[in-house]
């Protein structure tokens, strides 16, 4: 016979799930990468036990603030691709966009230095709107084609999401949030991370790429058992005396 154990004692409550995730403003797939993540929370049993935390990483800390130079050309030149192989490059890219729902405008994209685009999502998360800068942040450069180096710019977004203009220029022109970005980065190098957008689950497990949701499916599950194992049950004999049918039951001394 099967026992359900009741832990009113020892119970507790679910253990949150963390996911870090280190991305850039200027990278492509980690768009698409965070829609098939968000797919996949999307229909995770225990998505409210998930706490989701962005850092920073440069794919090119060397960038001058602003280039008139093409997404195909900066692609061939990075590469050694012709300009024809980096066009398909990146109309493979918007079409993977499109396939999550994204609308990729790369006519319009302006190359920029990220740093400050980084430095505007911690001035964002010490207020509790992370995530909402990040989303805003790729939507502004991929899809409106805005330039990011520029702090008015920046801090029109901000106040967008219902962040304190002033507040964000203040800190963008202080560099406030600087050696913050440059603390992920650290941690990026020291997890081994040399591309992203790269997804660490539990601070255990890492998942590179833009995977399907599938995999990320996957990999919440499995963090989830790990973390929050199902309650302990007990196999045996009902009213049981004595050393009987594999079970020693403690003998009533009261009759």
């Amino acid at each position: 016979m099967l026992y359900d154990i009741q832990m009113t004692t020892f119970a507790s409550s679910p253990e949150k799930i963390r996911v870090d995730i280190w991305s850039d403003i200027a990278c492509p797939w980690c768009y698409i990468g965070k829609r098939r993540f968000e797919q996949a929370l999307d229909s995770f049993a225990q998505r409210e036990q998930v706490e989701v935390v962005y850092h920073s990483f440069e794919l090119d800390p060397g960038a001058a603030p602003h280039t008139s130079e093409s997404v195909a050309q900066h692609l061939a030149h990075k590469y050694g691709r012709t300009l024809a192989q980096a066009q398909q490059m990146v109309d493979g890219v918007a079409q993977a966009a499109a396939g999550e729902g994204l609308q990729y405008d790369f006519g319009a994209l302006q190359q920029v230095n990220t740093f400050l685009s980084h430095q505007l999502i911690h001035f964002a998360a010490a207020r509790g709107h992370g995530p909402q800068m990040k989303e805003r942040l790729l939507h502004a450069h991929f899809t409106q084609g805005l330039n990011l180096s520029e702090v008015d710019v920046l801090a029109e977004l901000a106040a967008g999401i219902g962040l304190n203009a002033d507040e964000a220029r203040a800190a963008l022109e202080s560099g406030q949030y600087a050696q913050a970005v440059r603390a992920d980065e650290q941690q990026a190098q020291a997890y081994g991370i040399t591309g992203v957008p790269f997804f660490v689950l539990g601070g255990k497990y890492g998942v590179s790429g833009a995977q399907n949701p599938e995999v990320f499916t996957q990999a919440l599950t499995q963090v989830w058992a790990e973390t929050n194992p199902s309650p302990l049950s007990m196999l045996g004999a009902d009213d049981a005396e004595g050393c009987q049918d594999g079970s020693c039951a403690v003998p009533d001394k009261t009759s």
